[in-house]
C-alpha cells in the first residue's frame, strides 16, 4: 500500500478485529488464536503492509534465558526503529521483559500509549494503556518501530 493514512486505518481496524482472540504460543488465526508476534504478524499480512512470511521457532520462555534479540530482528526485516515522539497509530512499541525485547504491541488511535496486544495475563487479544501493559514482569525498556518510510524517505 502506498498510501501511507489509509494503510494505517486499515491495519488498526484490522487489528480490532483480533480483539478477544484467544491467547495461544504460536497459532496464528484470527478469533481462534494468536501469541504477541504472531498478531502482529497476522495483522501486518492482512493489511498488506508486508507479504505473508514465516516466523522462525521461538520458545515462549525465551526472554527468561537468551538475550538474543530475536523479536527486534523481525520487526527490523520490515522496519526500522524511531523515536517515541514519532510515533504515530499504526506503528509498534516492544517491551524489553527479562533479557530481551519479548513482547510486541500495535499502538492505535488516538496514539501512544493507546495499544492492542495479545496479553497473555487475560489470555487474548486486547486494548490497554501501553505504559501499563501489565506484563506480569517489570518493563526494563521499550523501543519504537515504524513499518513505513522513515520521514523524507519514499
Amino acid at each position: 500500500m502506498s498510501d501511507e493514512p489509509a494503510a494505517r486505518a486499515r491495519v488498526q481496524a484490522i487489528a480490532r478485529e483480533w480483539i478477544g482472540t484467544p491467547f495461544h504460543d504460536h497459532a496464528e488465526v484470527k478469533g481462534v488464536g494468536c501469541d504477541c508476534a504472531t498478531f502482529l504478524k497476522g495483522v501486518f499480512t492482512e493489511a498488506g503492509v508486508v507479504a505473508p512470511f514465516m516466523l522462525d521457532h521461538y520458545s515462549p520462555q525465551f526472554f527468561l534465558h537468551q538475550s538474543e534479540e530475536r523479536y527486534v530482528g523481525w520487526v527490523e526485516r520490515f522496519g526500522h526503529e524511531i523515536a517515541a515522539n514519532d510515533v504515530k497509530p499504526g506503528d509498534i512499541v516492544l517491551y524489553k521483559i527479562g533479557l530481551c525485547f519479548a513482547h510486541g504491541a500495535l499502538i492505535i488511535e488516538p496514539g501512544w500509549p493507546h495499544i492492542i496486544h495479545a496479553h497473555f495475563a487475560s489470555r487474548c487479544v486486547r486494548e490497554d494503556d501501553g505504559r501499563k501493559p501489565r506484563l506480569g514482569t517489570r518493563i526494563l525498556d521499550v523501543k519504537f518501530f515504524s513499518l513505513w518510510a522513515k520521514s523524507g524517505q519514499d
